[in-house]
């Protein structure tokens, strides 16, 4: 039987997890034994994407769970919750990396051991691999937590890297430039905290329901246009939580229809939408009349309502002229 996409989710940030206890405690001895301040930084970096993979894993489970009394809707927003908490340590992680480095440049300390180096070849190798295979199946299951985890493991290679790169520059330029570690963590800093504010984004839009691809969208449209016994979709609104969408939308139908009929449209329109799209937990149809019938009964409703208006300011002006009398 084919995993869903919740243990999908689960089985890749559960690889994250694993990978990151193996790094952070590597990258922790091999940097305090082999005198690398970079070394420290990007373990402690390991250490947040560990905790970040937690605070994912939480979050896929709690998306996953049924509407209740309490949250008729789901729990889906719990996903962008985990990913807007996850991009937001990638910034903090940012500031204390720029702070540890920035100190450490500015006291005189030991150049870092050449075997540290091999310690980050290997992190950098294993992190990509890392961020490839979640960040494809982020993708697959749609979900933008799983997603933000993946880059989070791209912010802790790119941190090895710079951290390898200084490392280098130390070893070969020798005595004077035992502070070149700690620039190049600076440099990666940077770069997280550009990968935290980009993904921070669509977390935070998710949240207020901003409108997921057009694409979803377009597809839904078509799909309602289609269906027979609709005349026109006048409206379409999509909104993602967790894995799933809810859908919102008004067609247009013969203004000479029944009820009963219309209600049917309106159910094969439903269930034509979440058969064809899955990840649609629900779709709310709102039927409207079509053509000038609408309008000139808009128009005749209108007139109605003026009409009788003016008949209730007659009759309430009536008495006084009576009286006059």
């Amino acid at each position: 039987m084919a995993p869903t996409r919740l243990e999908r989710g689960l089985r890749a940030t559960f690889l994250g997890m694993v990978a990151n206890i193996l790094l952070a405690a590597a990258k922790l001895v091999a940097g305090i034994v082999g005198h690398s301040h970079a070394l420290v930084a990007d373990a402690v970096e390991s250490l947040a994407d560990l905790f970040s993979s937690v605070i994912v894993w939480r979050g896929l489970v709690v998306a996953a769970e049924p509407a209740d009394e309490d949250h008729p809707y789901g729990h889906g927003k719990a996903e962008p919750i985990a990913a807007a908490v996850v991009s937001t340590m990638l910034l903090l992680a940012a500031a204390g990396i720029t702070f540890q480095a920035a100190r450490e440049i500015l006291q005189p300390h030991h150049a870092p051991s050449g075997y540290t180096l091999v310690v980050l070849i290997l992190a950098v190798a294993a992190k990509e691999s890392l961020f490839r295979v979640v960040l494809r199946e982020g993708i697959r299951v749609e979900s933008s937590a799983v997603r933000t985890d993946a880059w989070h493991h791209r912010s802790d290679a790119i941190t090895s890297l710079a951290a390898g790169i200084g490392i280098s520059v130390s070893l070969l330029g020798g005595k004077g430039y035992e502070a070149a570690d700690d620039v190049a963590a600076i440099m990666a800093a940077g770069i997280i905290a550009w990968n935290g504010g980009r993904l921070l984004r669509p977390a935070l839009n998710e949240l207020m329901d901003a409108s997921p691809d057009p694409a979803i969208a377009e597809r839904i449209r078509h799909i309602a246009a289609t269906t027979p016994g609709v005349a026109r979709v006048e409206k379409c609104i999509v909104r993602k939580m967790g894995y799933h969408f809810f859908v919102d939308m008004h067609v247009e139908v013969d203004p000479q229809m029944t009820v009963q009929h219309a209600h049917e449209i309106a159910h094969v329109v439903k269930d034509l939408v979440r058969g064809e799209l899955p990840t649609v937990r629900d779709v709310l149809v709102h039927i409207e009349p079509a053509g000038e019938q609408s309008g000139v009964r808009s128009a005749a409703l209108v007139a109605h309502v003026s009409k009788r208006g003016a008949s209730a300011t007659e009759s309430s002006s009536s008495p006084s002229s009576s009286s006059s009398s």
